[in-house]
């Protein structure tokens, strides 16, 4: 049996976005370890920031919610959702000192909270912020919020710029699909919630049949964090690398076909590659002169809003004349070619 979140927040399933927050506010104050000295409240504060760690983020509440602790975590023994491949992989790698922190705007301002009205003996009963008339904090001014809700005292903290790489993919890559693993680099805030540390982290971006170079993945706040900033979006930008054979426009992709002058005059036969290892041919009888070019409809990328359907193959013909001819040659060329 996986854990009931719902329980560890005291809710009900089905609790708004305010409800869950709300719940978190009286439970991570009730058992707060800097002020609740009882046995196991450190278990139990961690325990209510996974809960709200979960069931404040859509994607992991609505995963948990149909499948459980084990869907959403992944579990070996996992039920139905390990089985129908609907996983998260869900780990909790949050502080929850550093969550409380930034909820709350900070822990020193709120330590009257714990202390007047009868000490810890407060957080007994409804809403820890009834014994101070705030209630549901409907009544109290509150000129900041933090990114979590929660009230910001002070200085507001300003938010990096947007961290920015380069995701070079193939032209096969765009056509097919794919999924590129990306390690990025950094710091992260430690229990203290002063001092920072370290650390990898591996991204998935997901990259859709057809995107188009310049497409943006962006990941919110997987940048730096540290004590005064609110951590920078890291994006990635699709760029595409060099292609041995095909250049791109767009969601056609071009092919140098290159043929001789008798091939350009006299008509020729070309068999063009295609990315998903095809290969088509080009039949021309007309005369192929430098710069001709000749479309193959669907025979290209993918359109990045409607996959199913596809750009062209565009032949560009280049002709190669030779480096020099006999005097035979020229005197024939000269009887049979118009002046």
């Amino acid at each position: 049996m996986g854990k009931d979140y719902y329980k560890v927040l005291g809710i009900a399933k089905g609790a708004s976005e305010d409800e869950i927050k709300k719940a978190y506010r009286k439970q991570a104050l009730r058992y707060h370890p800097d002020k609740n000295k009882s046995a196991g409240a450190e278990d139990k504060f961690k325990a209510i920031a996974e809960a709200y760690d979960v069931l404040s983020d859509a994607k992991k509440k609505d995963i948990y919610d149909r499948y459980g602790e084990e869907g959403l975590k992944g579990s070996a023994g996992g039920g139905g959702g390990a089985r129908s491949g609907s996983a998260y992989n869900y780990t909790f790698h949050g502080d929850p000192h550093a969550m409380f922190a930034e909820f709350f705007g900070g822990r020193g301002p709120f330590d009257h909270f714990f202390s007047q009205n009868g000490g810890d003996d407060c957080m007994d009963g409804a809403d820890p912020f009834a014994a101070f008339g705030m209630g549901d904090m409907g009544g109290f001014h509150r000129p900041f919020k933090s990114h979590l809700g929660g009230p910001r005292f002070g200085r507001e903290r300003q938010k990096d710029p947007p961290v920015v790489h380069e995701l070079k993919v193939s032209l096969e890559e765009v056509f097919a699909g794919c999924t590129k693993k990306m390690r990025i680099s950094r710091k992260r805030l430690n229990p203290d919630g002063q001092t920072t540390r370290s650390e990898d982290k591996i991204l998935s971006v997901d990259i859709k049949r057809g995107w188009k170079e310049g497409t943006k993945i962006t990941f919110p706040r997987e940048g730096d964090e540290t004590p005064t900033n609110i951590p920078a979006d890291v994006v990635f930008v699709v760029k595409d690398k060099p292609h041995p054979v095909f250049r791109r426009e767009g969601s056609d992709i071009i092919y140098p076909a290159k043929i001789s002058l008798r091939d350009a005059l006299c008509g020729c036969t070309v068999s063009a590659p295609t990315l998903d290892g095809r290969t088509v041919t080009v039949t021309s009888r007309d005369v192929v002169k430098p710069g001709t070019k000749k479309r193959i409809a669907g025979e290209g990328l993918p359109l990045s809003k409607w996959p199913d359907k596809r750009g062209d193959m565009i032949l560009d013909f280049c002709v190669k004349f030779p480096d020099k001819l006999g005097q035979n040659t020229r005197d024939a060329l000269r009887q049979v070619l118009p002046p």
